[in-house]
């Protein structure tokens, strides 16, 4: 694992992140770790850790925010065509990348963090962030899967409460406490000691999901969110909502808004990448992009299409030198 950060390196890191950056920031959802048919590329099929390592060494070589992994317990045989059931562990893939990387952010996009009582995801992802020196920012949803849910022995129609106290929970379970304290409808615990303690004073918690209830949640608990592909003209509404929310609740802490913009291309593609992906000059791509900033974006989470690891570690590091300096 990475050395251990100083006080002062924490502190710095704290303050960079506790307020949305003036410029527009860009981060990628690890291929292989996850492999629904909506995104996965052919070629992800049969990679494996290697792959998963070297591209998020790419993407802190070209400055990227952070590398994402998602989160399924087990995918029924009614959804596993669409799928898959290649779902890695964000736990240990996210400690495992933290022992291979140095600066790069590791964030859960998302952890369904109601599938688990909050202490032992407490345990789970302060290992994170201490072993990391500082550098998780945890993604939480309220999931999809029923099944999930349900052989866990918990009520899927209760998923938003869940949630919702599970956020709660979390901040104090991942506060600077070592004895935390939190008595709620779903948890209750006091009096139970955790070490490691997180090595920042407060973990970045982002809140995904594009429903009324997910915006709220992210307005009045969230230190950002994670909208799950809106369209570009839905943004503009959605962050207006999250905006109003917060400001009829009086919460003055900044929060930082993020998206997943269309695929990605740089340059003219010698095969067929789909109509929806963006393609061309790296100033043009910029420029599409700085769309986003406009609409008051401050963090974009992108995608290249690809035909192997080396084509999309090359597109990466395309990204890096000649379309990021113009966003």
């Amino acid at each position: 694992m990475q050395p251990h950060r100083t006080t002062d390196e924490i502190a710095r890191l704290a303050h960079a992140t506790a307020a949305p950056p003036d410029r527009l920031e860009y981060g990628i959802q690890l291929p292989v770790q996850s492999q629904s048919t909506i995104y996965t590329e052919p070629w992800e099929a049969t990679a494996g850790p290697a792959d998963l390592v070297a591209v998020a060494r790419a993407a802190e070589d070209a400055g990227f925010a952070y590398v994402a992994s998602c989160d399924h317990v087990a995918i029924p045989r009614r959804l596993a065509a669409a799928m898959s059931t290649v779902w890695y562990d964000p736990v240990a893939t996210l400690a495992h990348l933290a022992a291979v990387t140095e600066r790069i952010r590791l964030l859960s996009h998302v952890a369904v963090v109601g599938l688990r009582h909050p202490l032992l995801s407490a345990k789970q992802y302060a290992t994170v962030d201490h072993l990391s020196g500082g550098r998780l920012i945890l993604g939480v949803g309220a999931g999809h899967v029923a099944e999930e849910f349900e052989v866990l022995g918990l009520d899927f129609r209760q998923r938003g409460a869940l949630l919702d106290e599970c956020v709660d929970a979390l901040r104090v379970a991942l506060g600077t406490e070592e004895f935390p304290e939190h008595h709620g409808k779903f948890y209750d615990f006091q009096g139970l000691g955790q070490r490691p303690r997180p090595a920042q004073a407060r973990v970045p918690l982002w809140v995904g999901g594009s429903s009324p209830a997910a915006v709220r949640r992210a307005a009045l608990k969230g230190d950002g969110w994670l909208p799950q592909g809106d369209p570009r003209d839905r943004l503009p509404a959605q962050i207006a909502e999250l905006t109003r929310i917060r400001e009829e609740a009086g919460v003055e802490a900044p929060l930082t808004v993020g998206a997943i913009v269309e695929p990605l291309y740089i340059g003219r593609p010698g095969w067929d990448v789909g109509r929806r992906t963006l393609t061309g000059s790296p100033e043009a791509l910029a420029e599409s992009l700085r769309a986003y900033r406009a609409m008051g974006v401050h963090q974009i989470q992108v995608r290249f299409r690809s035909r192997g690891r080396t084509e999309l570690t090359d597109q990466m590091a395309a990204f890096g030198t000649e379309v990021a300096p113009h966003l």
